[in-house]
Parts: structure tokens; sequence; C-alpha cells
């Protein structure tokens, strides 16, 4: 059987590396049980300290980024700085979706565009999560951006862990095998869903389905929903191997 090639465009702050290994390693995973092949092209945008101020500079830069992987065809573009949008105000992944699709349109290129933000707050509604705990690398500050962000969009926060790392690097540097432990600090009495990484530069992968396993719970990170929206904006049925419930 011919395969099936998607290219798949990654916007990226300059300082992410676990965007580019963890999207990658559960559409590997997905190659493994399809036909279809997965290339990524990633278009790049300056960001060090996780901070609003530098936030905010990084996140005007994405509309560069999505001309610059439009001129590549890619098949989809995803966003993935999870608080970079939740910072801008309430409802922004919509905003930013929508303001990213237009610069492609307007170069010949439409192309669908998601984000992190925007694939983590879908993906809840579609596992039914009306109630989450979460665990966040960010600054208190930014963590209750991100816990207001989530309840404006009907999901009620019962609990957050804030590991308070200001230095994005030293948020790649964490153990993905961290959360697995890391959530048991969660209060997690009556709620529908963890979310062990509430940041596409925090490693969790290996942690997901070990927490789903010991809590009974679908756990998410915003890599795993990210993962799960680019397979949704290409029109193909979200599964990948490794990704949890949201996943299968």
């Amino acid at each position: 059987m011919a395969h099936v090639n998607h290219r798949v465009g990654l916007i990226v702050p300059s300082s992410n590396v676990t965007m580019e290994t963890e999207i990658p390693a559960l559409l590997r995973n997905r190659e493994a049980i399809s036909n279809e092949r997965f290339t990524f092209h990633s278009s790049r945008m300056r960001m060090k300290s996780v901070v609003k101020e530098e936030l905010e500079r990084m996140d005007d830069e994405s509309v560069r980024c999505a001309l610059e992987l439009s001129d590549a065809a890619v098949d989809v573009q995803a966003y993935a700085c999870l608080v970079a949008i939740m910072s801008r105000g309430h409802g922004y992944h919509k905003v930013s979706e929508k303001r990213l699709f237009e610069v492609t349109k307007d170069n010949g290129m439409p192309t669908p565009s998601i984000n992190s933000a925007g694939a983590l707050v879908d993906g809840m509604h579609s596992l039914g999560i009306k109630k989450v705990s979460i665990i966040c690398p960010y600054m208190k500050p930014l963590t209750k951006l991100v816990v207001e962000y989530i309840e404006d969009q009907g999901v009620e926060v019962q609990d957050f862990l804030a590991l308070e790392i200001p230095n994005n690097l030293e948020v790649a540097a964490q153990d993905p095998n961290a959360p697995a432990d890391l959530w048991k600090k969660l209060d997690t009495k009556g709620i529908d869903g963890i979310i062990a990484s509430a940041c596409v530069q925090m490693p969790s992968l290996p942690a997901i389905e070990k927490i789903e396993k010991m809590s009974g719970l679908p756990t998410l990170s915003a890599s795993v929903a990210t993962t799960w929206s680019i397979l949704n904006a290409l029109n193909l049925n979200a599964k990948a191997p490794g990704g949890g419930r949201l996943l299968s």
C-alpha cells in the first residue's frame, strides 16, 4: 500500500526542544499502525524566559512563522506555546487560529492552524472533563492565568501544582517521568481528568499512561492534545499509541 504523506508545520518558541520530540514521537507511533507518513517543518519565534512581556513579544512573531511555513505548503500548522496564548486573554486561541489562517490564505496557501491552548481545551471537552487538576512548570502568576483561562472555557480547575521554573531550557530539562510522581501531590477527589503537563516544553510523554493506570483518570498533556488536534485538522482518526485515552 502506498504511503500517504502529511507535512506538519510547527510554530515553535526558539528555546523549546520538547515539541519537536514528543509530537513526532506520537506520530511515529501512529506510523507503526497506519500507512501515513509525517514530516515536520519548524519555524521559530524568540523566547527564553517564560514571563508575560516576553511571551507577548514572541506571540507577535507567530504571524511571520505561519507565513514562512505556508511557503513550504504544509498541510497543517501547530502553534505550541500554551501559556503565550492563554496569557493574552480569554478565548485568544480562536483569535490566534483565525489570524494565522488568514496569513496563509493571503499567501495563497490556506492552511488549518491549531494551537496547544485550544487543543487542550477541546481535548478536555471531547473526553467530557468538567473538573480537572493540573501540573504547570510556570511561575504562580502565569499559572493563575492558565487556570482562569481553562475555567473560562467551562472546565473547573480543582487544584494546580506550579513548579515555578522561569527559564525555558530548565523546563525542558525536567525528567519526563516526574509527572508520574508529581500528580500524587494534587487534590484529585471528584475530578474527571488530570493534566500532566499544561506546557508543551515540559516533558511528560512516558508518564501519561502510567498516571492513567494509577489514577484511573484520563490524563492529558499539551503535547498529547496538540497531536490529537493535528490529526483532527488532517481529517484523520485521532489515534496514536502511547498518548493515553485521548489518542486511543
